[in-house]
């Protein structure tokens, strides 16, 4: 396979488918012992029946969700003015880098694993290769940004594996170079390769936008009537919620209450829960000031690395090392996938601690830039090595 090129098509489906931190320790290869593992995010108990007490007690469990993953601005500020986030947040983050230390300052180690691997690259979206903002609508990558992502995936093959719907992040990236996954991984675009169509009944080939034969994997695609359907219940019942966003990710749906006041996080909650009632083959599960509904299947953002991986020819491969960078709870589902199979690396996108399946860390979108310019000067120079 040639690296150095890997321009992959954009795909418009063909028909509408109808159903600088502390140095870790030489000795740590690839998922040896860092410490405790983090659970990946599951999906929480949705209450199908209201039952008295029994139901407050599973809203307040919502509302508990919410709040612990959902930091507010208030709390923030109240940290800060206590000398917290100035002394004890500084000195907790630098005792977490100690377990999941900079993947900039681990670079040499990351790189000296590499020689005479092939490193495939999958990135998150949102707080990732773009800022965490307040309209989800505007979380445009920088030009910068996507310069390094251009460059990267010219020499690596890569992936952009999102929550948002596959053509809302190419819209985003707008990038040929690399391959898209949308959905959590639900709705994929990959290689045309006889073995994958054979194993996955939902991959059908298809065409690219330039005439080009693609796979296009769609494992939810019955479920599209259905979230269609819960997307406009939900439209309609937040709408009087002020700052409440509903929105339509293809096989998923996302409720936003980042722009809700918190006092009213919990009407936000029991409004989605009291839809998804009528929905068991749905499920609710939750993020940055975000609920999503997904389809009850077994698919995740890890399977779409395996995927991936199929589809380019890398999986099983004891010569490739795939790299995963992400920020959100369901990115730890891919980092658990290449840490049980001590195939490649995570990173976890932080800046602040939090336990995770990942081995190395980067504090923000601005590092993981730096990350991807990093992978590109040490390929580089490697090629020229070959001349």
């Amino acid at each position: 396979m040639d690296l150095k090129s890997n321009h992959t098509p954009v795909l418009t489906d063909a028909a509408p488918i109808t159903k600088s931190r502390l140095r870790v320790p030489s000795s740590l290869l690839p998922y040896s012992p860092t410490g405790a593992a983090f659970p990946p995010g599951r999906p929480l108990t949705i209450p199908w029946k209201k039952t008295g007490l029994l139901d407050d007690v599973r809203s307040s469990g919502w509302l508990d969700a919410m709040k612990s993953s959902s930091p507010t601005a208030k709390k923030i500020t109240k940290d800060i003015n206590h000398g917290f986030a100035s002394s004890d947040a500084d000195s907790a983050y630098c005792t977490w880098l100690l377990k999941y230390p900079s993947a900039l300052t681990s670079f040499e180690q990351i790189t000296n694993y590499a020689k005479g691997k092939r490193i495939a690259l999958f990135l998150d979206y949102d707080g990732t290769l773009s800022p965490i903002v307040d309209n989800p609508e505007c979380a445009f990558m920088s030009d910068n940004m996507r310069a390094a992502v251009k460059k990267v995936a010219e020499l690596f093959p890569t992936a952009i594996i999102s929550g948002r719907s596959r053509d809302k992040v190419y819209e985003f990236v707008g990038l040929t170079e690399l391959y898209y996954a949308g959905s959590h991984g639900m709705d994929i675009i990959g290689p045309v390769r006889q073995s994958v169509s054979d194993n996955h009944p939902n991959c059908i080939r298809s065409t690219d936008n330039q005439g080009k034969e693609v796979n296009l994997f769609q494992t939810a695609a019955e479920f599209l009537p259905m979230i269609d359907e819960v997307m406009s219940s939900l439209i309609e019942c937040t709408k009087d919620i002020k700052g409440a966003k509903v929105e339509n990710n293809k096989f998923c749906v996302s409720v936003h209450y980042r722009n809700v006041e918190e006092k009213n996080w919990h009407i936000v909650g029991q409004r989605v829960t009291d839809i998804l009632k009528d929905y068991p083959r749905l499920r609710l599960t939750h993020g940055r000031k975000v609920l999503e509904v997904r389809p009850v299947i077994n698919w995740d953002k890890g399977k779409a690395v395996t995927f991936l991986l199929e589809s380019l020819g890398l999986n099983n491969c004891d010569d490739v090392l795939p790299i995963y960078v992400g920020d959100d709870r369901t990115d730890e589902d891919a980092f658990k996938v290449l840490k049980e199979g001590h195939k490649g690396y995570g990173i976890l996108v932080a800046s602040a601690p939090k336990e995770s399946n990942a081995v190395y860390s980067l504090h923000d979108p601005s590092e993981v830039m730096e990350f991807l310019k990093s992978l590109v000067v040490w390929k580089s120079g490697l090629l020229k090595s070959y001349i």
